[in-house]
Protein backbone atom coordinates (compact mmCIF):
# COMPACT_ATOMS: atom_id res chain seq x y z
CA UNK A 1 0.00 0.00 0.00
CA UNK A 2 1.08 3.57 -0.63
CA UNK A 3 0.12 6.40 1.70
CA UNK A 4 0.75 10.13 1.26
CA UNK A 5 0.75 12.55 4.20
CA UNK A 6 0.36 16.27 3.47
CA UNK A 7 1.73 18.78 5.98
CA UNK A 8 3.06 22.33 5.85
CA UNK A 9 6.64 21.62 6.97
CA UNK A 10 8.90 19.36 9.03
CA UNK A 11 11.58 21.76 10.27
CA UNK A 12 9.79 22.65 13.51
CA UNK A 13 10.02 20.52 16.69
CA UNK A 14 6.25 20.67 17.10
CA UNK A 15 3.71 18.17 18.36
CA UNK A 16 2.19 17.54 14.92
CA UNK A 17 5.60 16.76 13.48
CA UNK A 18 6.41 14.43 16.36
CA UNK A 19 3.06 12.63 16.07
CA UNK A 20 3.56 12.18 12.33
CA UNK A 21 7.06 10.83 12.89
CA UNK A 22 5.82 8.37 15.52
CA UNK A 23 3.12 7.01 13.19
CA UNK A 24 5.51 6.65 10.29
CA UNK A 25 8.12 4.92 12.45
CA UNK A 26 5.48 2.43 13.63
CA UNK A 27 4.32 1.75 10.07
CA UNK A 28 7.91 1.38 8.87
CA UNK A 29 8.46 -1.29 11.54
CA UNK A 30 5.15 -3.11 11.15
CA UNK A 31 3.96 -2.63 7.57
CA UNK A 32 5.70 -2.95 4.23
CA UNK A 33 4.16 0.26 2.90
CA UNK A 34 5.45 3.03 0.70
CA UNK A 35 5.16 6.34 2.56
CA UNK A 36 5.52 9.83 1.11
CA UNK A 37 5.38 13.08 3.12
CA UNK A 38 4.50 16.14 1.04
CA UNK A 39 5.19 19.62 2.41
CA UNK A 40 4.58 23.16 1.18
CA UNK A 41 6.94 25.29 3.29
CA UNK A 42 10.09 23.29 3.93
CA UNK A 43 12.04 25.89 1.94
CA UNK A 44 15.27 23.87 1.84
CA UNK A 45 15.45 23.37 5.61
CA UNK A 46 16.31 20.00 7.11
CA UNK A 47 13.60 18.15 9.10
CA UNK A 48 13.98 18.60 12.86
CA UNK A 49 13.31 14.88 13.40
CA UNK A 50 15.03 12.10 11.49
CA UNK A 51 12.50 10.12 9.45
CA UNK A 52 13.03 6.41 8.72
CA UNK A 53 15.07 5.37 5.73
CA UNK A 54 12.85 4.75 2.72
CA UNK A 55 10.30 7.44 3.59
CA UNK A 56 10.27 10.00 0.78
CA UNK A 57 10.02 13.70 1.62
CA UNK A 58 8.75 15.96 -1.18
CA UNK A 59 8.40 19.73 -0.90
CA UNK A 60 6.12 21.57 -3.33
CA UNK A 61 7.84 24.92 -2.85
CA UNK A 62 4.71 26.98 -2.13
CA UNK A 63 6.02 28.80 0.96
CA UNK A 64 2.83 30.33 2.36
CA UNK A 65 4.71 31.50 5.46
CA UNK A 66 6.85 33.91 3.42
CA UNK A 67 3.77 36.18 3.36
CA UNK A 68 3.17 36.16 7.10
CA UNK A 69 4.32 39.73 7.74
CA UNK A 70 3.26 41.50 4.56
CA UNK A 71 0.20 43.82 4.57
CA UNK A 72 -3.18 42.14 4.36
CA UNK A 73 -4.05 43.76 1.02
CA UNK A 74 -0.99 42.05 -0.47
CA UNK A 75 -1.35 38.85 1.51
CA UNK A 76 -4.80 37.93 0.18
CA UNK A 77 -3.95 38.01 -3.57
CA UNK A 78 -0.63 36.28 -2.85
CA UNK A 79 -2.46 33.54 -0.95
CA UNK A 80 -4.88 33.04 -3.85
CA UNK A 81 -1.99 32.69 -6.30
CA UNK A 82 -0.11 30.31 -4.04
CA UNK A 83 -3.15 28.15 -3.37
CA UNK A 84 -3.70 27.80 -7.12
CA UNK A 85 -0.05 26.76 -7.51
CA UNK A 86 -0.39 24.41 -4.55
CA UNK A 87 -3.43 22.75 -6.06
CA UNK A 88 -1.76 22.30 -9.42
CA UNK A 89 1.48 20.85 -8.02
CA UNK A 90 -0.25 18.55 -5.53
CA UNK A 91 -2.62 17.29 -8.22
CA UNK A 92 0.32 16.51 -10.50
CA UNK A 93 2.10 14.67 -7.71
CA UNK A 94 -0.91 12.59 -6.65
CA UNK A 95 -1.76 11.70 -10.24
CA UNK A 96 1.82 10.51 -10.65
CA UNK A 97 2.09 8.68 -7.32
CA UNK A 98 -1.43 7.15 -7.32
CA UNK A 99 -1.51 6.47 -3.55
CA UNK A 100 -4.13 4.30 -1.92
CA UNK A 101 -4.69 6.82 0.89
CA UNK A 102 -3.98 10.54 1.13
CA UNK A 103 -4.03 12.18 4.55
CA UNK A 104 -4.23 15.95 5.00
CA UNK A 105 -3.04 17.25 8.35
CA UNK A 106 -5.11 20.43 7.81
CA UNK A 107 -5.66 23.11 6.69
CA UNK A 108 -3.70 24.30 3.62
CA UNK A 109 -4.81 21.70 1.03
CA UNK A 110 -8.02 20.59 2.72
CA UNK A 111 -10.23 22.91 0.67
CA UNK A 112 -9.41 21.22 -2.62
CA UNK A 113 -7.87 17.81 -1.92
CA UNK A 114 -11.18 15.83 -1.98
CA UNK A 115 -11.72 16.91 -5.61
CA UNK A 116 -8.37 15.54 -6.84
CA UNK A 117 -9.30 12.43 -8.83
CA UNK A 118 -6.19 10.33 -8.27
CA UNK A 119 -8.16 7.36 -6.95
CA UNK A 120 -6.96 7.62 -3.35
CA UNK A 121 -9.19 7.72 -0.30
CA UNK A 122 -8.98 11.10 1.38
CA UNK A 123 -8.67 11.52 5.17
CA UNK A 124 -8.66 14.82 7.02
CA UNK A 125 -6.78 14.72 10.32
CA UNK A 126 -7.38 17.68 12.65
CA UNK A 127 -4.70 18.40 15.25
CA UNK A 128 -6.48 21.47 16.62
CA UNK A 129 -10.16 21.73 17.56
CA UNK A 130 -13.45 22.97 16.15
CA UNK A 131 -12.86 26.57 17.27
CA UNK A 132 -9.17 26.94 16.50
CA UNK A 133 -9.71 29.70 13.94
CA UNK A 134 -11.48 31.88 16.53
CA UNK A 135 -8.98 31.54 19.38
CA UNK A 136 -7.00 34.65 18.42
CA UNK A 137 -10.04 36.89 18.86
CA UNK A 138 -9.03 38.97 15.85
CA UNK A 139 -11.17 41.87 14.69
CA UNK A 140 -11.70 43.75 11.44
CA UNK A 141 -11.30 42.04 8.08
CA UNK A 142 -9.01 39.34 9.47
CA UNK A 143 -11.52 38.48 12.19
CA UNK A 144 -14.33 38.37 9.64
CA UNK A 145 -12.34 35.93 7.52
CA UNK A 146 -11.67 33.79 10.62
CA UNK A 147 -15.40 33.59 11.38
CA UNK A 148 -16.36 32.83 7.78
CA UNK A 149 -13.77 30.07 7.47
CA UNK A 150 -14.82 28.58 10.80
CA UNK A 151 -18.43 28.36 9.61
CA UNK A 152 -17.42 26.52 6.44
CA UNK A 153 -15.11 24.04 8.21
CA UNK A 154 -17.92 21.56 8.91
CA UNK A 155 -18.94 21.45 5.25
CA UNK A 156 -15.31 21.06 4.21
CA UNK A 157 -14.71 18.19 6.66
CA UNK A 158 -17.80 16.41 5.40
CA UNK A 159 -16.29 16.08 1.92
CA UNK A 160 -13.60 13.66 3.07
CA UNK A 161 -13.93 9.88 3.28
CA UNK A 162 -13.08 10.18 6.97
CA UNK A 163 -12.59 13.13 9.30
CA UNK A 164 -10.43 12.32 12.34
CA UNK A 165 -10.46 14.41 15.53
CA UNK A 166 -8.45 13.79 18.67
CA UNK A 167 -10.94 13.94 21.54
CA UNK A 168 -14.53 13.07 22.39
CA UNK A 169 -14.90 16.65 23.57
CA UNK A 170 -14.06 17.97 20.12
CA UNK A 171 -16.31 15.44 18.36
CA UNK A 172 -19.22 16.93 20.28
CA UNK A 173 -18.51 20.36 18.80
CA UNK A 174 -18.87 19.18 15.18
CA UNK A 175 -22.57 18.30 15.28
CA UNK A 176 -23.95 15.46 13.17
CA UNK A 177 -21.09 14.73 10.76
CA UNK A 178 -21.40 11.08 9.71
CA UNK A 179 -17.77 10.61 8.64
CA UNK A 180 -16.17 11.70 11.93
CA UNK A 181 -13.95 9.40 14.04
CA UNK A 182 -12.00 9.93 17.25
CA UNK A 183 -8.41 8.70 17.33
CA UNK A 184 -6.18 10.20 20.03
CA UNK A 185 -2.46 10.66 19.84
CA UNK A 186 -0.33 7.89 21.28
CA UNK A 187 1.73 8.16 24.45
CA UNK A 188 5.19 6.78 23.85
CA UNK A 189 6.35 5.09 27.04
CA UNK A 190 9.23 6.99 28.57
CA UNK A 191 12.27 4.97 29.57
CA UNK A 192 13.14 7.54 32.23
CA UNK A 193 10.75 8.42 35.04
CA UNK A 194 10.65 11.27 37.51
CA UNK A 195 10.53 10.69 41.26
CA UNK A 196 9.05 14.20 41.61
CA UNK A 197 11.66 15.38 44.09
CA UNK A 198 13.47 17.99 41.96
CA UNK A 199 12.37 21.57 42.61
CA UNK A 200 11.79 22.12 38.93
CA UNK A 201 8.68 22.92 36.89
CA UNK A 202 8.77 22.33 33.14
CA UNK A 203 6.77 23.70 30.21
CA UNK A 204 7.20 22.70 26.57
CA UNK A 205 5.88 24.12 23.32
CA UNK A 206 6.20 26.70 20.58
CA UNK A 207 6.71 30.25 21.80
CA UNK A 208 3.56 31.71 20.30
CA UNK A 209 0.00 32.78 21.04
CA UNK A 210 -1.43 29.26 21.20
CA UNK A 211 0.88 28.01 23.96
CA UNK A 212 0.50 31.33 25.82
CA UNK A 213 3.64 31.23 27.92
CA UNK A 214 3.01 34.89 28.72
CA UNK A 215 0.18 33.65 30.95
CA UNK A 216 2.54 31.14 32.52
CA UNK A 217 5.16 33.78 33.26
CA UNK A 218 2.53 35.98 34.92
CA UNK A 219 1.39 33.00 37.00
CA UNK A 220 4.98 32.27 37.93
CA UNK A 221 5.38 35.82 39.25
CA UNK A 222 2.51 35.07 41.65
CA UNK A 223 4.08 31.73 42.59
CA UNK A 224 7.46 33.30 43.36
CA UNK A 225 5.87 35.82 45.72
CA UNK A 226 4.94 32.95 48.04
CA UNK A 227 7.57 31.40 50.34
CA UNK A 228 6.35 27.89 49.44
CA UNK A 229 8.13 28.30 46.07
CA UNK A 230 11.56 28.84 47.61
CA UNK A 231 14.23 27.06 45.56
CA UNK A 232 11.90 26.15 42.69
CA UNK A 233 12.69 27.00 39.06
CA UNK A 234 10.75 27.04 35.80
CA UNK A 235 12.27 25.79 32.54
CA UNK A 236 10.45 26.50 29.26
CA UNK A 237 11.55 24.55 26.17
CA UNK A 238 10.62 25.88 22.75
CA UNK A 239 11.25 28.39 20.01
CA UNK A 240 9.08 30.81 18.12
CA UNK A 241 8.23 34.39 17.32
CA UNK A 242 7.44 35.28 20.95
CA UNK A 243 10.93 34.49 22.27
CA UNK A 244 12.10 38.11 22.65
CA UNK A 245 8.79 39.27 24.09
CA UNK A 246 8.81 36.49 26.67
CA UNK A 247 12.43 37.18 27.58
CA UNK A 248 11.57 40.84 28.15
CA UNK A 249 8.58 39.89 30.31
CA UNK A 250 10.74 37.60 32.44
CA UNK A 251 13.23 40.43 32.93
CA UNK A 252 10.58 43.07 33.69
CA UNK A 253 9.00 40.85 36.35
CA UNK A 254 12.38 40.17 37.97
CA UNK A 255 12.23 36.43 37.28
CA UNK A 256 15.56 35.87 35.52
CA UNK A 257 16.89 33.93 38.51
CA UNK A 258 14.09 31.37 38.37
CA UNK A 259 12.84 31.20 34.74
CA UNK A 260 14.90 29.98 31.78
CA UNK A 261 13.93 29.88 28.10
CA UNK A 262 15.61 26.83 26.56
CA UNK A 263 16.02 25.76 22.95
CA UNK A 264 14.02 22.70 21.85
CA UNK A 265 15.63 19.34 22.51
CA UNK A 266 15.18 15.90 20.99
CA UNK A 267 15.87 14.44 24.45
CA UNK A 268 12.86 15.94 26.16
CA UNK A 269 12.23 12.68 28.06
CA UNK A 270 15.41 13.34 30.04
CA UNK A 271 14.11 16.79 30.94
CA UNK A 272 10.83 15.34 32.18
CA UNK A 273 12.74 12.88 34.34
CA UNK A 274 14.54 15.72 36.13
CA UNK A 275 11.37 17.77 36.74
CA UNK A 276 8.50 17.43 39.21
CA UNK A 277 5.50 18.84 37.36
CA UNK A 278 4.39 20.07 33.95
CA UNK A 279 2.36 23.28 33.70
CA UNK A 280 0.22 24.13 30.65
CA UNK A 281 -1.42 27.53 30.06
CA UNK A 282 -2.36 27.13 26.39
CA UNK A 283 -5.25 29.02 24.86
CA UNK A 284 -6.25 25.88 22.92
CA UNK A 285 -4.98 22.47 21.84
CA UNK A 286 -6.14 19.54 19.78
CA UNK A 287 -4.68 16.78 21.92
CA UNK A 288 -1.59 17.95 23.84
CA UNK A 289 1.26 15.55 23.18
CA UNK A 290 3.37 17.30 25.78
CA UNK A 291 0.78 16.43 28.41
CA UNK A 292 0.70 12.70 27.77
CA UNK A 293 4.46 12.49 27.28
CA UNK A 294 5.10 14.17 30.62
CA UNK A 295 2.49 12.02 32.38
CA UNK A 296 4.01 8.84 30.96
CA UNK A 297 7.29 9.98 32.52
CA UNK A 298 5.59 10.27 35.92
CA UNK A 299 4.87 13.99 36.07
CA UNK A 300 1.64 15.41 37.46
CA UNK A 301 0.20 18.13 35.23
CA UNK A 302 -1.33 21.42 36.29
CA UNK A 303 -3.30 22.84 33.37
CA UNK A 304 -5.87 25.39 32.39
CA UNK A 305 -9.16 23.88 31.20
CA UNK A 306 -8.75 24.99 27.59
CA UNK A 307 -10.35 23.36 24.55
CA UNK A 308 -9.46 20.49 23.96
CA UNK A 309 -7.60 17.73 25.77
CA UNK A 310 -7.39 18.15 29.55
CA UNK A 311 -10.79 16.61 30.26
CA UNK A 312 -10.09 13.64 27.98
CA UNK A 313 -6.68 12.95 29.53
CA UNK A 314 -6.59 14.07 33.17
CA UNK A 315 -8.71 12.92 36.08
CA UNK A 316 -8.73 15.99 38.28
CA UNK A 317 -6.97 15.52 41.63
CA UNK A 318 -6.03 11.96 40.71
CA UNK A 319 -3.24 12.29 38.16
CA UNK A 320 -3.19 16.07 37.71
CA UNK A 321 -5.01 19.32 38.41
CA UNK A 322 -7.36 21.17 36.04
CA UNK A 323 -7.87 24.89 36.66
CA UNK A 324 -10.59 27.13 35.20
CA UNK A 325 -9.22 28.64 31.99
CA UNK A 326 -7.55 31.98 32.62
CA UNK A 327 -7.81 31.91 36.42
CA UNK A 328 -4.21 32.82 37.18
CA UNK A 329 -4.74 33.00 40.94
CA UNK A 330 -6.14 29.47 41.04
CA UNK A 331 -3.34 28.26 38.79
CA UNK A 332 -0.69 29.77 41.06
CA UNK A 333 -2.31 28.24 44.13
CA UNK A 334 -2.53 24.80 42.48
CA UNK A 335 1.16 24.92 41.61
CA UNK A 336 2.05 26.03 45.13
CA UNK A 337 -0.09 23.28 46.63
CA UNK A 338 1.96 20.63 44.80
CA UNK A 339 5.24 22.36 45.56
CA UNK A 340 4.51 22.20 49.27
CA UNK A 341 3.22 18.61 49.41
CA UNK A 342 5.86 16.06 48.38
CA UNK A 343 3.72 12.99 48.98
CA UNK A 344 0.72 14.32 47.06
CA UNK A 345 2.95 15.36 44.16
CA UNK A 346 4.55 11.91 44.02
CA UNK A 347 1.18 10.14 44.24
CA UNK A 348 -0.27 12.17 41.35
CA UNK A 349 2.85 11.52 39.31
CA UNK A 350 2.68 7.77 39.91
CA UNK A 351 -0.96 7.61 38.83
CA UNK A 352 -0.18 9.81 35.81
CA UNK A 353 1.92 7.01 34.31
CA UNK A 354 -1.25 5.03 33.55
CA UNK A 355 -1.70 7.33 30.56
CA UNK A 356 0.75 5.08 28.75
CA UNK A 357 -1.79 2.24 28.92
CA UNK A 358 -4.84 4.33 28.00
CA UNK A 359 -3.11 5.88 25.00
CA UNK A 360 -0.56 3.21 24.13
CA UNK A 361 1.06 3.26 20.71
CA UNK A 362 -0.19 -0.22 19.83
CA UNK A 363 -3.76 0.63 20.76
CA UNK A 364 -3.80 3.94 18.87
CA UNK A 365 -2.06 2.57 15.77
CA UNK A 366 -4.50 -0.33 15.62
CA UNK A 367 -7.27 2.26 15.48
CA UNK A 368 -5.53 3.80 12.47
CA UNK A 369 -5.07 0.41 10.79
CA UNK A 370 -8.77 -0.33 11.27
CA UNK A 371 -9.68 3.04 9.79
CA UNK A 372 -7.46 2.52 6.75
CA UNK A 373 -9.02 -0.91 6.16
CA UNK A 374 -12.55 0.55 6.38
CA UNK A 375 -11.95 3.37 3.91
CA UNK A 376 -10.30 1.02 1.42
CA UNK A 377 -13.32 -1.30 1.50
Amino acid sequence: MKIVYCHCSLYNPGGMERVLLNKIEWMSRNRDWEIVVVTTDQNGRAPFYQFPEGVRLVDLGINYTDDKFIPLYKRIPSYIRKRSLHRRRLTELLMQERPDITVSLYPSESSFIPSIKDGSRKILELHFNRYFRLQYGRTGLTGLLDRLRSRTDSKLAGRFDRFVVLTDEDRGYWGSLTNIEVIPNAALISAAHSNCTAKRVIAVGRLDYQKSFDRLIDVWAKVRSDKRSEGWTLDIFGRGEWKDMLADRISQLGLTDSVTLNAPTDRIADEYATSSMLVMTSHYEGFPMVMIEAMSAGLPVVTFDYKCGPRDIITHNSDGLIVSDGDSDAMAESILALMSDDSRRAALGKRAMSVADRFSEERVMQMWMNLFEKVLE
